[in-house]
């Protein structure tokens, strides 16, 4: 009788346990910004399955990263660190060198503490299906920060069309489009997981990263005959027909990720894992075409005229505006968040570890720092306090030198630029949220030039920024 209710008891142990870690699907995609989903408002495009989650879970508004390149956001969102704490400040090129830095040693270092790692001891069945861009060398595969699996690349770039793909040490050359060929890896890897865990897939599309072509016909057929709506047409000498055309490419493009999702989400509604899944869809930066007059992101590059004649420093225009830093952020979670719903609070990417932990629900264990913080509750409903500023940093290394460090308020924002004050920029965000007018030599305006300045100083101090001590 004894070992009936014995058995009994495990059995409840490991039922409630399992209902208190619910799957996680991560979808991270490259290069998106919020505008390019329909959700957004933007007519130019069509996205079904991303708006389906909009419907379905919450929409969180306010979503920004600290960094606005690829490696040093990728590093925030593991570790809940900023890029200068661990040597990574801007993308990864292990096919450069500059002066005491070998690129190709460069990555995130362990001992790391990561969210993925904290899963996997609370019993999750973790892989990565992608893009890793956090170093190239063995010591910094996925695998040595919480990863069972993974399948991908480690390098940054890949191909959009017969990618090559790693698994177990092994590259091979894969036939097809890279953001199909992932999903099919995504697919694959949940028909043959451990079904007795719980799983935390990572999803890491290389799209819409440039370049955008090839796409799948159909994908191609949701923009070409669409009449496109530019974001910033009398922009001085915007080259308003090379615009148009990337601008086309580039929402073909996210079109795929759109329908790769839908793979994804009706494989959990077929397989009866929708109401046990949250769903995360994110990015790890934002991103311009045409915006300000520039195409990329924080290493953005004018798309004017006359930049041919430009020298490739002059071409540059590294930024910190809202277009390269702001995110879309979208999580379903049937049963407790509320479909349709909105999160206007300012979220950061470094906030991801300490609320995917509480997801899991679990306590944060990580031996370092954790800079970010728990917005469950707010997803949730629930009314807390809640920090909406944002510190934020870039030092650029390629294509040109930036040392910009960023404090954002609601209604203000500071840009400092310490390798030239003469390109600092004060925003007034509540009366001019485009980022058009640069405030930074108005008289009235210098008492919170001085706040956020301050803010800055106090920021980098608390992480320990080397820049401090070099200028």
């Amino acid at each position: 009788m004894k070992r009936v209710i014995w058995l009994l008891l495990l059995v409840c142990f490991s039922t409630s346990t399992f209902a208190a870690s619910p799957n996680i699907l991560f979808v991270f995609t490259d290069d998106q910004g919020p505008w390019a989903l329909g959700a957004s408002g933007n007519g130019n495009i069509k996205t079904p399955n991303m708006d389906r989650l909009v419907e379905e879970g919450a929409y969180c508004v306010n979503s920004f990263v600290t960094t606005p390149v690829c490696s040093p956001s990728r590093v925030g969102l593991l570790t809940s660190r900023y890029g200068t704490e661990v040597g990574i400040t801007d993308w990864i090129n292990p096919y450069t060198h500059r002066p005491l830095v070998n690129e190709q040693e460069l990555g995130v270092e362990q001992p790391a503490s990561s969210w993925v790692q904290e899963l996997k001891d609370a019993g999750y069945a973790t892989a990565l299906i992608g893009k890793w861009h956090l170093g190239i060398q063995d010591r910094h595969l996925p695998e040595h920060f919480g990863y069972d699996y993974f399948y991908g690349f480690r390098e940054g770039g890949n191909k959009v069309k017969e990618p090559t793909l790693e698994f177990a040490g092994k590259k091979d050359v894969v036939e097809g489009l890279t953001t199909d060929i992932l999903t099919d890896a995504a697919l694959n890897y949940l028909d043959k997981r451990d079904q007795k865990k719980p799983f935390m897939l990572s999803v890491h599309y290389r799209a819409p990263h440039a370049p955008w072509l090839p796409v799948a016909e159909g994908d191609w057929d949701t923009v070409k005959d669409t009449d496109l709506t530019l974001p910033n047409p009398d922009y001085p000498d915007l080259d308003l027909e090379a615009v148009e055309n990337k601008m086309r490419e580039y929402l073909a493009s996210v079109a795929g990720v759109d329908r790769n999702l839908g793979r994804l989400l009706t494989y959990l509604d077929e397989n009866e894992l929708s109401e046990d899944t949250i769903v995360i869809f994110t990015s790890d930066h934002g991103y311009n075409v045409g915006h300000h007059g520039v195409i990329h992101k924080g290493n953005a590059t004018w798309i004017t005229k006359s930049v041919k004649n430009m020298k490739e420093a002059e071409r540059r225009r590294p930024n910190m505006w809202d277009t390269s830093i702001r995110v879309p952020n979208i999580v379903r979670w049937p049963g407790k968040i509320e479909t349709g719903s909105k999160v206007t609070e300012t979220l950061s990417n470094l906030d991801w570890y300490p609320t995917l932990v509480a997801m899991a629900g679990q306590d944060v264990k990580a031996e370092q720092p954790v800079r970010g913080n728990n917005f469950l509750p707010l997803l949730l409903g629930e009314s807390m306090d809640w920090d909406n500023n944002l510190y934020g940093e870039y030092s650029m290394h390629h294509g040109a030198t930036a040392d910009m460090r960023m404090y954002r308020m609601p209604q203000w924002k500071l840009i400092r630029h310490f390798e030239d004050p003469a390109k600092d920029e004060l925003y007034h965000l509540a009366s001019d949220p485009d980022e058009t007018c640069n405030l930074i030599l108005e008289t009235h305006c210098q008492p919170i030039i001085s706040i956020l300045h301050e803010a800055i100083l106090h920021e980098m101090i608390v992480n320990g920024d080397d820049l401090l001590a070099s200028k």
